[in-house]
């Protein structure tokens, strides 16, 4: 398969053109140590704190290099749930199945995933099974010149309900990786599913996530995205069912030379169909964003609710955002809507705050953090914002920006 290019409208304003595949070789299977249940000593300190402040959760499941490094399923998984590497011998029937079962038309970085992928993770959720804690997955990318393709396949079945958290993080290493996800939520079935990026800013992700919602399920699909150099998410979520709901959200934040590329593609299939997004940015230093998304309304979706929403704060003189919603619609009866905005941030609420004796760069700050909370209060488990609440905070402390009163 040809790799993309910037002239394919879906990697438009991005950095494909860039890529060096020779700089990185797919992980060995001897590349992912051998770890216990947390493999601690593989994580980032921000991330074992995060971990541990999420001590309260059904399972634990970590990956490094895509390659399964421990399972820790907890008391409070339920009989019949499953939660298993794919990789090697396994007791698991259905692998050829379930890979790329939601994923359907995957583009090269997806083909190089089914290929390399080393030990896919599955989590399945038995019929009118609900989870109350969270089953949390840590997929790791450890060593320069490494690339890493991590897979999860979430199944939950009719009925059923479950929380997932997906964590993708580094060191500061040179590296590639490729995460695939497919979530699969099966009629009157509410899943939510956190993905948390937290990258060494030398690494380039291109991730995919496809979904499949069925008859009167939820997907909400909160997205925060904070390191890497390249960091690219393609979301395609796809509303099967008659009253499927897909709800997405996403909050990102880049400094220095950093680029966070967001796809979306809202499709919906069936009739009475919802969907809801809101994407929420802020740039500073030289980096740049970039948030392109579609509403698809596919012919007999009446009743149709869709919408999508995209807002970006400009922080520096270097910085720059790109915005582009689109709709294509072609049935009738439906509401649809889309909109965007990207500026700075607003003088008079800043000198409100600096008039009641706020200083300038507290000020920015919390409008800063202000603008992306309504957006991080939609993740649903509150252990977990209040982690990304610090790590955003303290990420914009660091920020190399003038108008947060300088580089730290």
């Amino acid at each position: 398969m040809d790799l993309p290019t910037a002239a394919d409208e879906v990697w438009r304003y991005s950095r494909i053109d860039d890529i060096d595949l020779t700089r990185w070789s797919p992980a060995g299977a001897g590349t992912a140590p051998a770890a216990d249940s947390s493999a601690a000593g593989s994580l980032p300190a921000p991330i074992v704190s995060m971990v541990a402040g999420l001590a309260d959760r059904a399972a634990l499941v970590v990956t490094v290099n895509g390659r399964v490094a421990g399972v820790d399923r907890g008391e409070h998984m339920p009989a019949g749930a499953e939660i298993v590497g794919l990789g090697g011998d396994t007791e698991v029937n259905d692998v050829e199945h379930l890979l790329g079962s939601v994923s359907k038309e995957p583009d090269a970085f997806v083909a190089m995933n089914a290929a390399f992928t080393p030990d896919p993770v599955l989590v399945r959720v038995p019929k009118g099974a609900a989870i109350e804690q969270p089953i949390v997955i840590v997929h790791v990318v450890d060593g320069d010149g490494v690339a890493a393709f991590p897979r999860t396949i979430v199944d939950v079945g009719e009925a059923a309900e479950a929380t997932v958290i997906e964590i993708v993080t580094s060191g500061d290493v040179d590296a590639l990786v490729v995460p695939v996800t497919e979530l699969r939520v099966g009629p009157a079935a509410n899943l939510r599913h956190v993905t948390v990026q937290h990258l060494g800013t030398r690494v380039w992700q291109i991730a995919y996530q496809a979904s499949e919602v069925a008859d009167q399920a939820t997907l909400l699909a909160p997205t925060v995205a904070i390191g890497g150099d390249y960091a690219r998410m393609r979301t395609d979520s796809r509303l099967m069912g008659a009253g499927a709901t897909g709800n997405l959200v996403a909050v990102y934040f880049g400094s220095g030379n950093q680029m966070h590329d967001f796809r979306t593609l809202q499709d919906h299939r069936a009739p009475k169909s919802n969907s809801d997004l809101l994407f929420k940015g802020a740039v500073a230093g030289s980096s740049h964003s970039v948030y392109s998304g579609l509403i698809r309304v596919r012919p007999g979706a009446k009743g149709t609710n869709a919408f999508q929403t995209n807002r970006n704060l400009v922080l520096s003189e270097g910085a720059h955002a790109d915005s582009v919603p689109n709709l294509e619609i072609e049935e009738n009866d439906v509401s649809c809507s889309h909109a965007s905005a990207v500026g700075p941030v607003d003088e008079e609420q800043r000198y409100y705050l600096e008039t009641r004796g706020v200083p300038t760069e507290v000020a920015s700050r919390l409008i800063v953090l202000g603008f992306l909370r309504d957006v991080l209060d939609r993740v649903p488990v509150e252990a977990l914002r209040n982690h990304l609440v610090e790590l955003l905070a303290d990420k914009l402390d660091r920020s190399d920006t003038d108008l947060l009163g300088g580089a730290a």
